[in-house]
């Protein structure tokens, strides 16, 4: 089971999470490509922590907004879409060749991430710059969405992702941000427990309760722990270990 993280993610140059204990922690990183946050400084450094640590490298691509940080839903051409795509991959593309390491996968982030669930038309849009950039390459997403189907006909690998710090509604979906049930606990105390222990059962079993309690199938490659997230470090922390005791090999998906 692959553990990804979003890094990379600063905001006017101050950095939303405390990358340098993240990237010791995961296993792939979902880097930050300046359209939501963060800049060429922070792609340089991120790229260093990912060959340091041995990390995979993703590209975090996201809608132009960096005054809603990637979670405003903005009406784009497919082909604006598509170019703002393919300006981010080579943008981070150009900082990781200069630390000897590559792109291993894109994984789109917020308002463009839950966007494309449904939107084939913009899936089309992303898969399309994926695969123009560099064919073959992976695309990490939600279970059963339109770009799940628009990177498989773009040729491109799809891997599927669960995150154990949001909720899920029944039809497997995540719970919209600034709605009840969108953000599970701190990632302390008996939260950061029990969403170790949702990591598990999802790594094992390939099952999720929604917030209704409705218990889903997600049979997934990746598990995401939000770097932003407060506690992240310690919630990061708690799903690796409670990982490696339930004998789940721990390992990039690409």
């Amino acid at each position: 089971m692959d553990l990804n993280s979003d890094l990379g993610e600063t905001v006017r140059g101050v950095p939303t999470a405390d990358d340098a204990a993240l990237f010791a922690l995961v296993t792939s990183a979902n880097v930050a490509c300046g359209f939501h946050a963060g800049d060429e400084r922070s792609m340089r450094e991120s790229c260093r922590l990912a060959a340091r640590n041995g990390v995979a490298l993703g590209a975090h691509v996201s809608y132009d907004d960096l005054e809603g940080f990637g979670r405003r839903d903005v009406d784009v051409t497919p082909v604006r879409l598509r170019e703002h795509v393919l300006t981010q991959l080579a943008a981070l593309g150009e900082a990781a060749a200069e630390s000897g390491v590559r792109i291993r996968y894109v994984k789109p982030h917020g308002a463009l991430y839950n966007r494309i669930v449904h939107d084939r038309a913009q899936a089309d849009a992303v898969a399309g710059a994926v695969r123009d950039f560099s064919p073959g390459l992976p695309v990490l997403g939600l279970p059963g969405s339109a770009i799940q189907a628009a990177a498989e006909a773009a040729g491109s690998p799809y891997f599927r992702e669960a995150f154990v710090d949001r909720g899920y509604r029944p039809d497997g979906t995540l719970v919209p941000r600034g709605s009840a049930g969108a953000l599970l606990g701190d990632g302390a105390g008996d939260d950061g427990d029990a969403i170790a222990e949702r990591a598990v059962r999802i790594a094992t079993t390939g099952r999720v309760t929604a917030v209704d309690g409705t218990d889903l199938d997600l049979r997934v490659d990746s598990l995401c722990v939000h770097g932003d997230t407060p506690g992240a470090v310690v919630m990061a922390r708690a799903v690796r270990a409670a990982l490696t005791t339930a004998d789940v090999t721990l390992a990039p998906f690409a």
